[in-house]
């Protein structure tokens, strides 16, 4: 039996609640079988790429966004369209390109002649699922718009405020190569991402079979195999999940040693952080791990939810200085030796 203290909205005291672990590990494993339903509907309509799967399901339980990083053609935007489809919600696209408005993404107000007045035309924002494709392509007015819908789930339209639709998943792409012509995302708008996902190319056979698939036109027709309230739901579990004080102390230490890596061991990494993560990368690093805890059917989280989505959640968070640059060292590589230096609990 373990106890968490809580705190009371109204009185403002503190209660304590007992938790069952046993409990809580039933619950997950009854409301956690849809994830295997969902990762094997994925697999059924995409070959390989099983870190863009899992990080996806990753965010949509932790109630947060994916920044994915990739070449083009590397199944991006059927993930998330699959994906939606699986779950029977709403799927927008919205391809950012330098010409976009704040109103092509959010909406506007459009005078009616008919009824002589203002009408609200909503936006693509208001879906389940929003792929926003190569980011990088619209002006920061544009970013903004989309950054400020996604951290507060409403939309401002003139006088009207609407909440945004529940699930909310906003997957955004960006080209790693070519950069030309681009507005890169500033730092405090990339830390409002959950997860930066970098994903490479597939391996010979799965290529082979991506060949053999579109070859022959073989396509999955994707069922829906739960609702959207289900995911809403299971969000609330995740919510739940036991962290205990010693993990919480070891995601503040990994977050601590991007900061003041000479505190930890790693003075050599002092020259080549610019910036360490923020505030928001000790709470993303929580809720990823409590929501790997889900996948993996535990009513818990151990130090290797926190290992496994670590370098997603740390990665957009860290800058690297010049000579880190000139030197090739990547925040991966940063990540890594911060890993291996931390002490597990």
């Amino acid at each position: 039996m373990l106890c968490r203290p809580l705190k009371d909205k109204k009185t403002n005291k503190y209660m304590s609640e007992t938790l069952n672990i046993r409990e809580l590990n039933s619950l997950v494993a009854s409301k956690g079988e849809f994830i295997n339903s969902i990762i094997r509907g994925m697999d059924q309509t995409i070959v390989g790429q099983k870190h863009l799967v899992e990080s996806l399901v990753i965010s949509l339980l932790a109630n947060g966004h994916v920044l994915l990083e990739g070449v083009p053609g590397l199944a991006k935007t059927l993930a998330i369209k699959t994906l939606a489809q699986l779950i029977d919600a709403k799927y927008s696209r919205i391809q950012f390109t330098p010409d976009l408005l704040p109103a092509d993404v959010i909406g506007t107000m459009i005078y009616s002649v008919k009824d002589e007045q203002f009408k609200v035309k909503k936006g693509p924002i208001f879906a389940n699922f929003v792929l926003a494709d190569e980011i990088n392509r619209a002006p920061a007015k544009v970013q903004s718009a989309l950054l400020e819908a996604m951290q507060e789930r409403q939309v401002t339209i003139g006088d009207n405020t609407f909440a945004l639709d529940k699930p909310f998943l906003v997957m955004a792409t960006q080209n790693p190569i070519e950069q030309e012509g681009t507005y890169p995302l500033p730092e405090a708008q990339v830390d409002r991402f959950l997860m930066k996902v970098v994903i490479g190319y597939p391996t010979r056979e799965e290529e082979q079979t991506i060949i053999r698939q579109n070859i022959a036109n073989e396509r999955v027709e994707v069922r829906p195999m739960l609702r959207p309230e289900e995911v809403n739901e299971a969000q609330k579990i995740v919510e739940q999940i036991y962290v205990d004080e010693k993990i919480e102390r070891y995601i503040v230490n990994l977050v601590f040693a991007t900061r003041f890596p000479q505190d930890y061991g790693l003075a050599d990494l002092k020259s080549i952080i610019a910036f360490g993560a923020s505030p928001r990368a000790s709470i993303s690093l929580a809720k990823a791990a409590r929501a790997y805890a889900f996948m993996r059917q535990r009513g818990y989280v151990v130090p290797e939810d926190v290992i496994a989505v670590s370098r997603d959640v740390l990665r957009h968070r860290i800058g690297v200085t010049y000579e880190a640059e000139a030197n090739n060292i990547s925040t991966d590589e940063i990540i890594t030796n911060i890993l291996d230096r931390v002490q597990v609990p």
